[in-house]
């Protein structure tokens, strides 16, 4: 078992890869924050193994997180997109096992 831990800062509009494709392991859990002020609306989409975000999950609003567990979770990359006006962190943990 591993445990992955990143943190990465998206500018307006930007988007990156936050979690990447296991190679070897198998994820079977993670989480996606987006480290904000929690009393304004900051919007950001994460997308399964789709760079073009044409399927997307929308994280806003005060909770600001996502989090997916058990064997049959993605495995692929998963992808942030910045849709606020500001500089946002993301926080991403994951759980590998053989």
């Amino acid at each position: 078992m591993t445990q992955t831990i990143r943190s990465v800062t998206v500018l307006p509009g930007q988007q990156r890869v936050l979690l990447e494709k296991p190679r070897v392991l198998y994820r079977i859990f993670f989480s996606i924050r987006a480290l904000a002020d929690q009393t304004v609306w900051y919007q950001s989409k994460i997308s399964f193994d789709d760079p073009l975000f044409h399927s997307y999950y929308v994280i806003d609003g005060p909770a600001k997180y996502f989090e997916a567990y058990g064997e049959g979770i993605f495995q692929g990359n998963i992808w942030v997109r910045n849709e606020s006006a500001v500089n946002l962190l993301y926080t991403a943990t994951e759980i590998l096992v053989e």
